[in-house]
């Protein structure tokens, strides 16, 4: 199992988005101070805890069949001998990955996925040994 490498100045970003514009809303929503930092405060908690849910689950399994991709509540089955490229990349798209320091998957009929794995030559020679097989 291999888990994601972690960009913390990008967690912070993501997480920090979102509280901003929570709390910008809920300032022009002209609801009262109180109840207003009583929502502020419950919907950051709401974000910081999908987000640590996401810190904590990100991983990649690699079978001897697929690739398993766990993020969250997310999850993604690659079967390995459908993988026809794996190239570095620095996409900043959504993907199961907290770094920009990634690996873009082809796979199938044109799918992509990019994961961000610690350790990327442990990952790739992990995958290399499978598909030998």
């Amino acid at each position: 199992m291999f888990r994601s490498k972690v960009d913390f100045w990008l967690v912070a970003v993501i997480v920090g988005i979102p509280v901003l514009v929570i709390e910008f809303m809920l300032e022009d929503a002209g609801i009262d101070d109180h109840s207003a930092d009583l929502l502020a405060l419950a919907l950051v908690v709401v974000v910081l805890a999908f987000f640590l849910w996401l810190y904590l689950s990100t991983r990649y399994t690699i079978t001897s069949q697929s690739l398993l991709v766990k993020s969250g509540p997310f999850s993604w089955v690659v079967p390995l001998r459908e993988i026809t490229a794996i190239e570095p990349t620095r996409n900043a798209a959504s993907s199961p990955a907290l770094s920009l320091d990634r690996l873009l998957i082809r796979y199938g009929g044109g799918e992509e996925l990019m994961v961000s794995p610690a350790d990327k030559a442990g990952f790739m020679t992990a995958i290399k040994q499978r598909l030998k097989t």
